[in-house]
């Protein structure tokens, strides 16, 4: 998508805090983060949402939470613990609409999220 910013982040287009890149998904640091460590693992191919999702592309959601677990070791979160999320259309609250796997940690998470 031309105009879709988190494919422009993919592409090295648009600059980001990148932390983690390979052929299927790249990672980087929340531009408002949500907790001491906030960071968005996105595939390198433009899915709107979780509805648009196509069996093949199971395959790159599975290395989207295979990413988020190494860098959560990477960034000392894994023994602690940490919190992953995908938000779905604007009620369930995604405001990007190419999905996006949230990776939170650093503080103690509450339930229910809200």
């Amino acid at each position: 998508m031309e105009d879709c910013i988190f494919c422009k982040i993919a592409s090295g287009e648009i600059p980001a805090d990148v932390v983690y890149s390979d052929d299927q998904v790249t990672a980087f640091r929340d531009l408002n983060p949500q907790a001491p460590t906030h960071i968005l693992v996105i595939p390198r191919c433009h899915i709107a949402t979780l509805n648009d999702l196509q069996p093949s592309d199971e395959a790159v959601v599975g290395r989207m939470y295979g990413a988020a677990r190494d860098i959560a070791s990477a960034e000392g979160l894994a023994e602690a613990g940490y919190r992953t999320v995908m938000n779905c259309n604007e009620a369930g609250g995604q405001t990007v609409f190419h999905i996006h796997l949230h990776l939170l940690g650093g503080r103690m998470m509450h339930w229910p999220p809200g």
